[in-house]
């Protein structure tokens, strides 16, 4: 067979593929494994470094996921991988030949250099001239736009069309400061308008203040997320660290929903509580339902932060206090502030959720 052969081209502002690649290893990859093998030959026509946590965090996939279009490529015969004692990936070699033996392997040097996670501390060194700073972020505060532009971008029939969507959303007309951060979404951060429409179905059901839709479409800005599907990916995969051991500790594995994690980041945002207060209420909620955790978990925290709960010890003494005899019995009625305040009627909270 045929040599397949990988050029190193002089020009940054391009890669080159070969034709064979196209040909005969396309169409049978996945998108991980092309967006892979194409990253290495960039990195290689460029002599730039990278690793798998690299690969991993730009193209939103797990370590597994890379090592495993690594190895895929390695089975075609278009690149092998080299490994330590400890087994941690040292070095990738591109093959010029589709057959070639392991001894012939060995001769080849490393082609992409490897971003390696070393145990021991690596040492200190002064930082040198040449030596690029990484650009600052933008800053995009106090952002203005002149009356023709937003005329312009008013009269468009596109952009029209968004600010009217926009307005159906809100339910209430857009002032000039929300035209402006609309403005700026656009044409500055490069949104499309589809992607702007997503933006705002995301945003309204959370806040429709526009410095908090100004806010998330920069962190999707700075994602790079460019389309509604990758929104949704970027949503899917990027929340608190604590939301997952929330809801782990509820009997919930799958990825959260964003109303999900919306529900558990206001627990320990918005109420202040520390997980630990948390924990404790997911554990009286498991002990008590086997549906609708999430929203009888939200009803204890809310009760606690009502009362003044701030730590493990406030929800003791406030146990204490639910059982102590009442003077006068208060009639039955089917709300949950009455029914947290009868030592936790468990079974009345749980029908009153599932008749909501």
């Amino acid at each position: 067979m045929s040599s397949l052969t990988i050029y190193k081209d002089s020009y940054v502002e391009s890669t080159v593929i070969s034709n064979r690649f196209i040909d005969e290893f396309l169409a049978e990859a996945n998108d991980a494994q092309i967006k892979v093998y194409l990253y290495l030959v960039r990195m290689m026509s460029a002599n730039l470094p990278t690793g798998v946590s690299d690969m991993a965090d730009k193209f939103n996939y797990t370590e597994k996921d890379i090592m495993r279009a690594l190895k895929y490529w390695e089975k075609k015969h278009l690149l092998t991988l080299e490994f330590n004692e400890a087994k941690a990936l040292t070095g990738i070699r591109f093959l010029s030949s589709i057959a070639q033996s392991h001894e012939e392997q060995k001769t080849l040097a490393p082609i992409v250099p490897l971003k390696l996670v070393s145990s021991e501390a690596p040492e200190e060194k002064a930082p040198s001239k040449k030596e690029e700073k990484e650009p600052e972020k933008p800053s995009y505060e106090n952002i203005s736009y002149s009356r023709d532009e937003l005329k312009k971008f008013k009269e468009n029939p596109e952009t029209g069309q968004l600010l009217f969507i926009a307005e159906q959303y809100l339910k209430k007309p857009l002032s000039l400061t929300d035209i402006e951060i609309l403005y700026f979404i656009h044409y500055e951060l490069k949104f499309s308008c589809d992607l702007i429409d997503y933006l705002l179905q995301y945003c309204v059901e959370r806040s429709q203040k526009f410095s908090y839709i100004k806010k998330v479409a920069i962190a999707w800005a700075e994602a790079n997320v460019l389309t509604p599907k990758q929104a949704k990916a970027y949503l899917k995969n990027n929340f608190d660290k604590p939301v997952y051991t929330i809801l782990k500790s509820l009997g919930r594995s799958n990825t959260p929903t964003p109303t999900e994690a919306d529900i558990a980041t206001k627990w320990y945002k918005d109420y202040g509580f520390t997980l630990d207060i948390i924990d404790e209420a997911c554990k009286r909620t498991v002990l008590a339902v086997d549906s609708h955790r999430l929203e009888y978990c939200d009803r204890i925290l809310s009760s606690w932060k009502k009362s003044g709960v701030k730590n493990l010890s406030d929800i003791s003494a406030l146990d204490a206090s639910y059982k102590k005899p009442k003077a006068t019995t208060p009639s039955t009625k089917n709300t949950f502030n009455q029914m947290i305040h009868t030592d936790y009627d468990f079974d009345e909270i749980e029908r009153s959720i599932l008749s909501n």
